[in-house]
């Protein structure tokens, strides 16, 4: 018989299985603790936007708590753990998993400008490969024809075309330099030979493997939450979904106003409580699936970065804000560096959620946000239906009520 759960238990099994359960770590953080975060999420999504901090930042902090930039940033590019690839977009993986993605590298299919690239000047890439053989590591600005910066996205030169077909593709690597920038390297001479030489499971095998791992990092998951961990084909997912419970490999539950069935992996820990309280990144792999996040939490999600700014609804860098396991309000921040302020530009809470409480709640987090990014001073905006309870919960006033 498929056990049915409530959307409570379900809950509190996806925030477990994302590093919610146990308390933020009181002692100095190390590369001991950014391990753990790598082994509970698997796949760490990068983003260049940096208005609050980038993306790859806040979720070992929603997790840990503060930390130093810089020994992540040594974790992350130099210690030969981790290898960037296309995971969930652009990503950061376990230098352990890059024999799983080896059939995504020799299934990738050129994309038109790459097809144009290689009808008007052949033998391009091949060169582009050899000169990055020659003389790396390179980035883009090394190449004389490798695009301009327009606005917050790259223009696609020649040599930026060839560089992210070969990155694809697996015959070249990156690691992310000063200012976020890509650096190029032979995958030969970064990744190590026995994983490298190693054997490589086929595609389906390795999609199932993907999809079980997937599992243990959701917690609880439809078959189509676990694809998209990976940015697996849906409808390949389902199949092997179907064969993985059938083999035992995952669990299937039904959960209380889901439509589809959902899975568990067979190691699920069942956390009885949420302690859970944080500002996510937009890009965290607790929420980055928005039509799980809205099924899951009721909260519906969407960045509005690329919205012009007359059409927004709750601003333009929004963190939602997890308080005790629900998902009850949202905060637009900006950090101003140079003057040493974090900004709250607008700030909402959920239908049904007590706004002092969130308040409280949030303004605890955003002051731990602002010293971990060494802002000296919070300026508190006025749009949204929390500002004024958030104000008040700076300037002690509600403190004082109670």
């Amino acid at each position: 018989m498929v056990e049915v759960m409530d959307m409570r238990a379900a809950r509190r099994i996806a925030l477990g299985a994302q590093g919610f359960a146990a308390p933020r770590p009181s002692g100095r953080i190390d590369v001991r603790h950014f391990r753990r975060v790598m082994r509970t999420v698997g796949v760490l999504q990068l983003d260049s936007v940096n208005v609050l901090e980038r993306s790859h930042y806040l979720l070992p902090f929603s997790r840990l708590g503060g930390y130093d930039r810089a020994a992540l940033d040594a974790y992350t590019s130099h210690s030969g753990e981790l290898f960037e690839y296309w995971g969930h977009m652009a990503s950061l993986l376990p230098v352990g998993d890059y024999p799983l993605f080896r059939w995504r590298m020799a299934s990738m299919e050129p994309w038109k400008r790459v097809r144009a690239l290689e009808a008007e000047h052949p033998g391009y890439i091949d060169e582009v490969e050899e000169e990055v053989r020659r003389r790396g590591p390179l980035t883009v600005s090394d190449f004389a024809d490798g695009g301009k910066r327009t606005g917050p996205w790259w223009g696609y030169g020649r040599g930026k075309i060839a560089l992210e077909w070969l990155f694809a593709t697996g015959r070249i690597t990156a690691r992310r330099g000063r200012q976020f920038t890509r650096v190029y390297d032979l995958t030969d001479r970064v990744l190590p030979r026995e994983v490298r030489a190693g054997p490589a499971p086929d595609g389906e095998t390795a999609q199932r493997e993907l999809l079980v791992r997937a599992a243990r990092h959701l917690g609880i998951a439809t078959a189509a939450d676990l694809a998209d961990y990976y940015r697996l084909h849906v409808p390949t997912a389902r199949r092997l979904v179907t064969e993985l419970a059938g083999d035992g490999d995952l669990v299937p539950v039904r959960v209380d106003g889901w439509r589809d069935p959902a899975y568990l992996h067979p190691a699920t820990v069942r956390a009885r409580t949420s302690r859970g309280t944080a500002l996510l990144s937009p890009f965290d792999s607790l929420i980055w699936d928005r039509a799980r996040t809205e099924r899951l939490f009721g909260f519906r999600y969407r960045i509005e970065i690329y919205v012009p700014r007359t059409e927004r609804v709750f601003g333009y860098y929004v963190l939602p804000f997890l308080l005790d396991g629900g998902l009850v309000g949202r905060v637009d921040l900006k950090a101003h560096r140079s003057d040493g302020v974090l900004e709250v530009r607008a700030a909402h809470h959920e239908p049904g959620v007590e706004p002092g409480r969130v308040a409280e709640g949030m303004r605890a987090e955003i002051g731990r946000v602002a010293s971990w990014l060494g802002l000296e001073r919070v300026k508190v905006g006025r749009a949204g239906n929390l500002i004024r309870a958030l104000r008040d919960a700076f300037d002690g006033r509600s403190r004082r009520r109670a």
